[in-house]
């Protein structure tokens, strides 16, 4: 961390952390955590595959047929206003608080948040783990030696 900036707000934490994760059907995850990082922004997530890919800001859906390249562009705003004219309880998705109002209201399930919560950190924890010893670590060792998985979710 710059120690300026440490100083100045007293905070003790990683300014950017950066993570590889490959889950037991093949699928990769690139992770980056920042909040104070030197650059304006980040693109957006992605997601590639074998048949095609994702850009999901802004949105962009892309693939090959043979020797022909497809690409789509989805409206979003016009998404969002037929989803909120044709569906039940589409507001239940737009916040967090929503959510949690359309739940105690019986409209939609609750979200594992917790558990959600609790991967996630898994993952953060994976991280510095395999930062700690060099090398890259399977998920049973990071829930050897986690404080997180501790907590029953």
């Amino acid at each position: 961390m710059d120690e300026g900036r440490r100083t100045d707000s007293q905070y003790n934490v990683e300014e950017l952390g950066l993570g590889f994760v490959r889950f037991d059907d093949g699928l990769t995850l690139d992770i980056i955590e920042a909040w104070a990082i030197n650059l304006d922004k980040f693109d957006g997530s992605t997601v590639f595959g074998t048949k095609g890919g994702l850009r999901l800001n802004p949105f962009g859906y892309f693939f090959s047929n043979g020797d022909m390249n497809f690409d789509a562009t989805l409206d979003i705003a016009g998404y969002d206003w037929r989803l909120h004219s044709l569906r039940d309880d589409p507001d239940a998705y737009d916040s967090p608080e929503k959510h949690w109002i359309a739940a105690l209201q019986g409209r939609v399930g609750l979200m594992p948040t917790a558990k959600i919560g609790l991967n996630t950190m898994m993952i953060s924890e994976g991280i510095y783990l395999s930062d700690k010893l060099n090398r890259e670590v399977t998920s049973d060792e990071v829930r050897e030696r986690s404080i997180s998985s501790m907590v029953e979710v």
